[in-house]
């Protein structure tokens, strides 16, 4: 998935000029630094392939992750090195098939809990209110779409949201770590770019899934229950008793 969100201008863009312009959006947000570890984390299609020397060019002009060079470059060595089909079924291994790996982020936050619904849907306003509409066949707490959302908001509101979700992150850094995943080095990179130090997760509400599907019946693909959201006026990251220093969920403005 090369492109995650869009603003509502970018709607009638044509098909066959989609690679270019997902390209050439490296360069354009207002921090594309977030767009950049976005790219990273999506599914690799040829165009991220293409884009790599862009990539890797791009990596040398943010000092602040000059700690994190060799391991981000190991990164790219190792999307350069290996064929496409064998990068995708790395990728489909790793986070699609490991629910210990998964993206999203009210995974370990709200597990099957019906809370989880609810700030799904507080996440898409917050999206909304700043001009933007998720793509087609994608969660609002997907990280990648996350990440290309604060590439284009302002810095200090960027950086606000990744605090407020790098407890995630960093969990979710440990557990690439320990499966030897290269991934795991643009977790970390995140985790250095946040203004809040992450703190230790609890496992999240785990609802029984039986229950779970009768109260609210299958999801699409008829495998998990449909959390069905209910509106809050907060985006909560995390509940209270998810971090266990117990900080209080902070509100995205």
């Amino acid at each position: 998935m090369a492109q995650t969100l869009h603003a509502p201008a970018q709607d009638a863009r044509a098909q066959d000029a989609r690679a270019e312009a997902d390209t050439a959006l490296l360069q354009t947000p207002a921090n594309p630094l977030y767009k950049w570890c976005s790219a990273l984390l999506c599914y690799p299609e040829a165009e991220l392939i293409e884009a790599l020397p862009q990539l890797r060019a791009m990596l040398a002009g943010w000092p602040e992750l000059q700690a994190h060079h060799a391991a981000l470059h190991g990164l790219l060595d190792h999307l350069q090195g290996r064929s496409l089909r064998q990068l995708q079924e790395a990728y489909v291994r790793t986070f699609d098939h490991n629910r210990q790996h998964a993206l999203y982020i009210f995974e370990y936050v709200y597990g099957e809990d019906r809370d989880r619904g609810s700030a799904m849907v507080d996440l898409l306003e917050e999206y909304r209110q700043h001009g933007f509409e998720l793509g087609d066949e994608e969660l609002p707490d997907y990280l990648p779409a996350l990440l290309e959302y604060f590439s284009h908001v302002p810095d200090a509101h960027a950086r606000k949201l990744l605090g407020d979700l790098v407890h995630v992150v960093a969990h979710i850094a440990t557990r690439l770590h320990a499966s030897g995943s290269p991934y795991a080095a643009v977790l970390d990179a995140l985790v250095a770019l946040s203004p809040v130090a992450p703190q230790p997760l609890v496992e999240p509400p785990v609802r029984d899934m039986d229950e779970a599907m009768e109260t609210f019946g299958p999801d699409a693909a008829g495998l998990e229950p449909l959390l069905k959201p209910s509106l809050e006026s907060t985006i909560q990251f995390y509940p209270k008793a998810a971090v266990a220093a117990g900080r209080k969920p902070a509100q995205a403005s």
